[in-house]
């Protein structure tokens, strides 16, 4: 239908309005298979949304508050809300594939077991008139009864390609056979894997059921305490750009320090030495592939403008991402480089900054650290230890990535979890 489609446009437009369909018309065909993922695409979404409520568990939900935090709890509760209606979502997509599939090998099976069944009695009708053709006379008589020595030839080609039919048939019956009895398997999987699917949907249902009810009760708290909950954001908000102006203005020290030691030019950019020009061509170039700064990672903040998860209205800037970790877990420096500075905030919290070129990668709110400025660092080495808030009991350190005096998208660096 498509191809009829496409045949009959481009024959109709003008070369000019030709390009424009064509972007057009394959612009559609890439949305269509977009909307329209794989059983194998959903498995593996399926696999990893699970594994995301597993850690979630294990690093949000398992660690011991000091003290009750209404804001915390809600947001981790939406997370967990939001992760597991997306594996809902993808468990009836799954299920609606599967459906489609069993219907499909039904239909196979209904046509072939009528094609077998006429097999069978066309089969059947063969060997009774064989039998009969017998009973009145031999094959041999039939042969000998010809006319002449062509007649008889023939007749026994007859008689030959007759037989080698019936052996065809036979063939074709035990073929038939096996096709339904292989598709009659594949529909009983099929079946069960259904089961299984609306199983773990119905218990997925559930648990969310209980989640929302949580969080209607910590919202109707946060409702009833508005003016109190949005000061302390508000504060926060506060600590948190004056601390993303400290980074800054350390970076643009830094940059400003090794231009005047390298260069005699000045620029609000790195002036990059040969060497540097090479490890941030490397840097750049693994866009994408990085590996993570710690080993089980849980992004619970991400980069940019975020709405706040249960007072509408704010928003929250985010230069980095946050990724909550295991307790006593260390960061990892995610490429080769060279340890530009080490920051130390007024309660001992630390942050390392690390340089690749022009580009520097940035590990916060750390317990303790086991490099210096000016170490070199390799792939993976450790930065530090992170630090354990005492109070929500959670491990997170903050990371961010930047190109000279601009923040840029971790997740858009790193290897996708």
């Amino acid at each position: 239908m498509l191809a009829t489609l496409f045949s009959y446009f481009t024959n109709s437009f003008s070369s000019k309005k030709k390009s424009t369909f064509l972007v057009i018309f394959f612009g559609c065909l890439f949305t269509l298979s977009a909307q329209n993922p794989t059983q194998k695409s959903l498995e593996a979404k399926r696999a990893r949304l699970q594994l995301e409520i597993k850690k979630m568990n294990s690093l949000l939900f398992e660690s011991k508050a000091e003290e009750k935090n209404i804001l915390n709890e809600i947001a981790d509760l939406n997370r967990k809300i939001a992760v597991r209606s997306q594996l809902i979502r993808t468990i009836n997509q799954e299920a609606r594939i599967l459906n489609t599939k069993i219907n499909q090998n039904q239909n196979k099976i209904n046509a072939l077991e009528k094609e077998l069944q006429l097999l069978k009695d066309d089969y059947a009708d063969m060997i009774y008139k064989s039998y009969k053709s017998k009973s009145m006379q031999s094959r041999l008589l039939f042969i000998l009864s010809a006319e002449n020595f062509h007649q008889a030839y023939k007749r026994f080609q007859y008689m030959t390609q007759y037989t080698e039919f019936r052996k065809q048939q036979g063939e074709e019956i035990a073929i038939q056979t096996e096709k339904i009895k292989v598709l009659t398997n594949d529909l009983k999987i099929q079946k069960i894997e259904k089961q299984n699917l609306l199983a773990e949907q119905k218990e997925e249902q559930a648990k969310i059921e209980v989640e929302k009810r949580e969080q209607e009760v910590l919202a109707k708290e946060v409702t009833a305490e508005k003016k109190k909950y949005t000061a302390q954001i508000r504060k926060k908000q506060d600590e948190e750009r004056k601390i993303d102006k400290q980074i800054e203005r350390l970076i643009r020290d830094a940059i400003a320090a090794a231009n005047k030691k390298n260069s005699s030019k000045t620029s609000a950019n790195f002036i990059l030495t040969p060497e540097a020009k090479l490890l941030a061509s490397k840097f750049a170039n693994n866009k994408g592939k990085l590996p993570w700064p710690v080993t089980n990672a849980l992004v619970v903040r991400k980069y940019g403008k975020i709405p706040h998860a249960s007072l509408p209205g704010i928003t929250i800037q985010s230069n980095g991402i946050h990724i909550a970790t295991n307790k006593k877990a260390t960061a990892k420096a995610i490429f080769e480089g060279t340890v530009l500075a080490i920051q130390v905030s007024s309660n001992g919290i630390k942050t390392v900054y690390v340089q690749h070129g022009n580009y520097i990668s940035l590990y916060s709110n750390l317990e303790n650290v086991s490099v210096q400025k000016g170490d070199k660092v390799i792939l993976q080495q450790s930065i530090g230890e992170i630090h354990t808030d005492k109070v929500t009991g959670k491990t997170i350190l903050k990371f961010q990535i930047w190109k000279d005096t601009k923040t840029e998208n971790p997740s858009y660096w790193l290897l996708r979890l």
